[in-house]
């Protein structure tokens, strides 16, 4: 089967698991073409062979992270942006001019491959084009309808964009189904939305067999564009190098590799997978932003944690973890002081809820049942 795979570049939790898929369908003979732009991009093409750019689209950001009244703008107008990461101010494309460039992007390909079946991982314009063709599309996605923090400007977009999802042959959901369902608040009514027979809860693509280390450190992943990650690291890294206990921060910029120490905080610029699992494994609670692929971890790794959403998406997956009690959500250095504190003293209740998460979350193979749906598609 030849499949052309769509990855949006909103964080690399889309990328990971579009790799891990892709890996999968490649295995077993399919022909793969993929398509992003950005980092994505540059992590797709050295794990593939057929990888395409193609226009990214993003939110405005700023130090501060995504600014909402400033995307609604950037919707029609270009705006001024300042890039610490290239150290130049630039001019921020609008929305709608990167939609239009991503989408006929994807069109000239899409006529030349002409493929079988269309995936796409949290983005919306592959499957615009596969209805506009009438090729069979499956998404991939953890969120459809978010429910915590999400602006009512974004709404008529949101609900303009679901009409494609509907039109999917299937809607592949890495999560346990529920009630243990973490992206629950993400998803919204899905029988309201008409897509309940759609939607397959298929279970994280990680592979989730329990891994038990020591417990030496605090451990802060930092992910996302530059806003998020700058607006991370103002909160986390003043509250950890005012602590006793040993922690380690990564900055999440693959660009460059170097590690600095403050006080009794260790940052690393960037960690590879191998180094990642590693301090995982051994630390004594995870601080992360709520990213869907890294509460997983943190059940993987038996990892109380807390967590410190800067978008909606984040903010639903927070939610879901502490009602769950496996997880405190904070918004700020005092409440993440408060929250560290928290966790150590009542360790042994979070470590019990998280192992009973952990074997309920076991029980699914999340990738080996997304490949299984998306075969069975070929031979409808």
């Amino acid at each position: 089967m030849k499949l052309l795979f769509n990855v949006g570049e909103l964080g690399l939790g889309h990328v990971a698991r579009a790799i891990l898929l892709g890996k999968k369908m490649k295995k077993k003979g399919h022909e793969l073409f993929f398509f992003s732009g950005g980092r994505v991009y540059e992590l797709l093409k050295k794990e593939f062979d057929h990888v395409n750019f193609c226009t990214p689209v993003g939110w405005y950001e700023n130090a501060h992270g995504v600014i909402t009244s400033a995307s609604l703008l950037n919707i029609l107008i270009p705006l001024p942006r300042y890039d610490r990461e290239k150290n130049k101010l630039e001019i921020k494309s609008s929305s709608a001019e990167e939609t239009v460039h991503r989408y006929y992007d994807l069109r000239q390909h899409i006529r030349k491959i002409k493929p079988d079946l269309i995936i796409s991982d949290g983005d919306i314009h592959a499957l615009r084009l596969a209805h506009r063709w009438r090729i069979p599309a499956v998404y991939v996605t953890n969120i459809i309808r978010p429910s915590y923090g999400f602006s009512p400007a974004l709404m008529p977009g949101e609900r303009f964009t679901e009409r494609y999802v509907r039109k999917c042959a299937k809607i592949i959901v890495p999560d346990n189904p529920r009630p243990h369902t973490l992206c629950e608040y993400n998803l919204g009514d899905l029988n309201h939305m008409h897509i309940t027979d759609k939607v397959e809860f298929v279970g994280s693509f990680l592979n989730l067999t329990p891994e038990r280390g020591s417990e030496e450190h605090i451990f802060a992943p930092i992910s996302g564009p530059y806003g998020t990650r700058a607006k991370l690291m103002q909160t986390i890294i003043p509250v950890l190098r005012s602590l006793e206990i040993k922690s380690i921060v990564s900055l999440g910029e693959p660009s460059k590799k170097t590690t600095k120490k403050l006080r009794n905080c260790e940052i690393h610029t960037w960690l590879s997978q191998e180094e990642r699992h590693e301090y995982m494994k051994n630390a004594k609670l995870i601080v992360f932003s709520g990213g869907h692929a890294t509460c997983f971890e943190t059940i993987k790794y038996i990892k109380p944690s807390v967590c410190i959403p800067t978008q909606a998406e984040q903010m639903g997956n927070a939610k879901k973890m502490q009602q769950l009690k496996c997880s405190v959500v904070v918004k700020n250095k005092e409440q993440l002081k408060l929250a560290i504190q928290e966790i150590e003293n009542e360790k042994h209740f979070y470590r019990a809820n998280l192992e009973m998460l952990s074997q309920r979350s076991n029980r699914f193979s999340g990738i080996d049942q997304a490949v299984n749906i998306i075969e069975d598609l070929s031979v409808d």
